[in-house]
């Protein structure tokens, strides 16, 4: 498939998706990038490329580190598309992916977009660190085999506090959020109940849940003062699975992602429905988002873009 000759809807993947460099073939390729990472690096304070070379896991996987790795390598691949004349003709973010889908349809700029990560992966580590340190740190896991009304209704009849549905995957997954006790309490209970599998996931935090209520008000400021300008492509909003018509919803919308579940299936229903382009492309690191993609069974397909070998594929 040659995609220069496609409607492209860009999907961007969030945390959990990070790994040792990442992003460092798009980095060795293009000047633009190079631009990327040196504006990244003078708003985080660390050269990105260092990081992105010799951090652990452990340290890559902190809400504060990954948000601003994460969301680099998501426009360093942007970056790679539209040099090869791909360009997206619909935009989409899984949880902080949607800061750069915010890019990349022209709501804030790519300064404005390493600001906004950069205060809000500190605002939400704070927040995670008030729930809980070392083995007591809160967290979340993706419980496979349930569909999200079964767990809804699992979560309903246990009323386990602390722990909550916070990612809406597909109809066949769905990430649960909670402290750590919440979380090693429930995993048998849902495997005892029909799934297949509990998968604890490589993030720092009870993200998408009200336990993330701390993390707010921290942001709120850093937000407020940004400008958001109105959206020159489609673009879909993970809070009510549809589209963002403004930039004022969208500044709206951002504040409130931080707490609200992620409602991808409904996301990916309405770019499917839209009709506005023929291949979808997850732009940036792993492909959990084209997995997802394919529990919605859409003639259309989704391809990993996240490196310069798979976007050459």
């Amino acid at each position: 498939m040659d995609i220069k000759d496609k409607k492209a809807a860009f999907l961007f993947p969030g945390q959990g998706a990070q790994y040792r460099g990442m992003g460092l073939d798009f980095y060795e390729k293009l000047e633009t990038v190079k631009k990327l990472f040196s504006l990244c690096s003078d708003i985080m304070g660390m050269d990105m490329k260092t990081s992105l070379e010799t951090a652990d896991d452990e340290t890559l996987k902190r809400t504060d580190v990954s948000q601003s790795t994460i969301t680099l390598v998501n426009l360093a691949a942007a970056s790679f598309l539209d040099e090869r004349g791909v360009r997206p003709a619909a935009a989409a973010g899984f949880s902080l992916g949607e800061y750069a889908a915010l890019a990349a349809a022209g709501v804030v700029s790519a300064e404005d977009c390493f600001h906004l990560v950069k205060e809000r992966g500190k605002a939400m580590q704070c927040a995670a660190d008030d729930v809980g340190h070392g083995a007591d740190a809160p967290g979340m896991a993706a419980v496979i085999g349930l569909s999200p009304e079964k767990i809804a209704e699992l979560l309903a009849e246990w009323k386990i506090g602390d722990l909550f549905a916070a990612n809406i995957n597909s109809k066949k997954q769905t990430v649960v959020a909670g402290s750590a006790s919440a979380l090693t309490r429930a995993e048998p209970l849902f495997k005892a109940a029909g799934a297949r599998r509990c998968i604890r996931l490589a993030v720092a935090g009870p993200f998408h849940s009200p336990l993330m209520n701390g993390a707010v008000e921290h942001f709120k400021p850093c937000l407020e003062k940004t400008v958001f300008s109105d959206p020159r492509i489609p673009l879909y909003s993970n809070v009510t699975g549809d589209l963002i018509t403004s930039g004022a919803e969208a500044k709206r919308l951002a504040l409130r992602q931080i707490v609200s579940p992620v409602q991808w299936v409904a996301e990916e229903r309405a770019l499917i429905e839209s009709g506005g382009f023929d291949v979808a492309l997850e732009t940036g690191p792993g492909a959990v988002l084209a997995g997802l993609w394919r529990d919605m069974e859409s003639s259309i397909l989704c391809l990993a873009a996240g490196t310069i070998q798979a976007i050459e594929a």
